[in-house]
């Protein structure tokens, strides 16, 4: 060798570094010890007895250079199974943040909104029983069918909040309108025509859609990021479990395991070679990248509408004092209110046996309405407030951006799976000790047409991750649809409505009033109409103070 090197007479010094290189790296000879490779393949509990003292001749290698070898056939193929469990291991131990993240977010999320919900009927329920005494707890069963629904929609249930609110309005205006006038008697059919003339005559004044807009678009936002982390849980769970190909394992024996054969199993493969198998192997992964970064940002704009205009904790508090002034408005209007209807759906029989009640009477106790204050708000089951666990969860969800895409540099930069950039010299590269010299390929699938190490089919993409790929984008759109408080649900079918959980053209203030048109959300159809009731079609009640529109009245 030192001929090679030197034609003629070599200097001393320069003797001297080439022998301490033949010492650092000698090409493997048979006879060379295989003590290091044994106590590593022992370590990880594999029997010796296939394991040779010294190196043997490589012919029978399929994965590894063939050259003298520490491992057998059967050390081989047990090596290949362990880099796939290693591979495996190390995705599913970096991917386990993000899966811990939505998991517990989602967990926390669920129980308190479901907390604010039930809280918000208790404070209903104890409030009105003091307020309005037994006049609310004969009619409890229109507020308590209010919460059911808004648990239902919560819940995932197949329900339109539109129609969910016109229907409690439409029930209640039928109760107080009852109450008001207790002087006279009503027929189911009278109430109706007074429920299907409401539109006409706001006797809520705009309360029905100042709550409309409250509630629609603070649950519609919570339900949308609620469903939003299970999405997130699920993708990741299904995306971190991973079926590596033939190519992918032979890579990653080469990479980690060759070495333990050639007799160093403490050298570790270079930066770039180790990021080209796992660019190969994970070429799926990163073609998630883009459709997850737009779901993680939407998931983080939608946590922000939630501790912002679309909060759930004031739409929660605004359910039972909205409803007790939308109550009020008609008791102190109750003349002008009857007067109309008299005039649109008839005059009424009186009540038997009943003489007119006293205003006081009629209104019940009115002692003012008031919610919580913030000492006496009871501490909710999950321990926080909304504020705290949006702020906790942006924290998290902004480093998940390219995630999938980063993570074979993630999986890289540990020193167990590979040298760092300053051993670019004294590292594995696949066939010896030395620099590794191809370029680091692209990330995807597409990219992999010229990956050195792994062969991959780009022509045939993962149908897997094709699905998953669909899935974020469903959940994107609903999010973002969210953001606007449309529920994609509905948004077809409500469209212009202005009953469904939408109203894209209102925006908030500090009451969150929505501007232009008023659209009353409380209206229903009629029923069928049968013998002896009054007019609910052809008709419409005449506005204050130009009379009657039928014949008659």
């Amino acid at each position: 060798m030192f001929s090679r090197l030197c034609p003629g007479r070599c200097p001393l010094a320069l003797l001297w570094t080439v022998a301490a290189l033949e010492l650092t790296w000698r090409p493997a000879a048979a006879g060379r010890s295989c003590s290091e490779s044994r106590q590593v393949y022992a370590e990880k509990g594999y029997s010796l007895n296939t394991a040779p003292q010294t190196q043997i001749s490589g012919e029978h290698l399929r994965l590894c250079p063939q050259d003298y070898t520490c491992c057998s056939s059967v050390m081989e193929e047990v090596l290949a199974r362990q880099s796939e469990a290693d591979f495996l291991s190390a995705v599913d131990d970096t991917s386990h943040f993000l899966l811990t993240t939505f998991t517990q977010r989602h967990r926390k999320f669920d129980e308190f909104f479901r907390e604010l919900i039930d809280l918000a009927e208790k404070s209903m329920n104890q409030m009105f029983t003091k307020t309005y005494g037994k006049l609310y707890t004969q009619n409890a069963r229109v507020f308590q069918d209010l919460f059911v629904e808004l648990r239902r929609y919560y819940t995932g249930g197949n329900v339109s909040l539109g129609e969910v609110l016109a229907e409690f309005w439409s029930r209640l205006v039928e109760r107080v309108f009852s109450l008001v006038n207790p002087q006279y008697q009503f027929s189911e059919e009278y109430l109706e025509c007074v429920s299907k003339h409401a539109e006409q005559l706001q006797p809520f004044g705009d309360l029905p859609r100042k709550l409309r807009v409250q509630v629609s678009r603070a649950f519609i936002a919570a339900r949308a990021l609620v469903q939003g982390l299970a999405t997130g849980r699920d993708i990741v769970s299904k995306a971190a479990k991973l079926s590596p190909g033939a190519e992918c394992v032979r890579a990653l024996m080469r990479q980690w395991y060759c070495p333990l054969c050639r007799g160093s199993p403490a050298l570790r493969p270079c930066h770039g070679l180790c990021l080209n198998v796992m660019k190969g192997c994970l070429a799926n992964q990163a073609d998630l990248d883009a459709e997850w970064n737009n779901f993680i940002d939407a998931l983080v704009q939608v946590s922000e509408k939630l501790e912002g205009p679309f909060n759930m904790e004031l739409a929660a508090d605004s359910i039972a004092v909205k409803v007790s002034e939308a109550i009020m408005h008609m008791q102190e209007n109750s003349v002008s209110t009857s007067t109309k209807v008299f005039q649109g759906c008839g005059s009424p029989g009186p009540a038997p046996g009943r003489s007119r009640r006293s205003p006081r009477e009629q209104g019940g106790s009115r002692r003012p309405f008031r919610t919580y204050s913030p000492e006496e708000k009871p501490t909710t089951a999950a321990g926080t407030n909304l504020d705290r666990l949006v702020s906790d969860l942006k924290d998290r969800l902004r480093p998940m951006r390219g995630f999938w895409v980063s993570l074979p540099h993630t999986l890289c930069n540990d020193d167990k799976m590979a040298a760092d950039l300053t051993n670019e010299d004294r590292c594995w590269n696949g066939q010896t000790r030395g620099r590794y010299l191809p370029d680091v390929t692209g990330d995807g699938l597409v990219s992999q047409i010229n990956n050195p190490e792994v062969e991959v089919d780009i022509a045939r993409p993962d149908v897997r991750t094709r699905q998953l790929i669909m899935e974020l984008r469903v959940a994107t759109n609903r999010l973002r649809h969210a953001m606007t408080g449309q529920d994609t649900d509905f948004i077809d079918s409500e469209e212009g409505s202005g009953s469904g959980g939408g109203a894209g053209g209102e925006r908030y203030s500090d009451d969150w009033p929505g501007y232009g048109p008023y659209s009353p959300p409380y209206s229903k159809p009629p029923r069928p109409s049968g013998p002896n009731k009054p007019p609910t079609s052809g008709t419409e009640l005449a506005p204050a103070g130009l009379g009657p529109t039928r014949a008659g009245v």
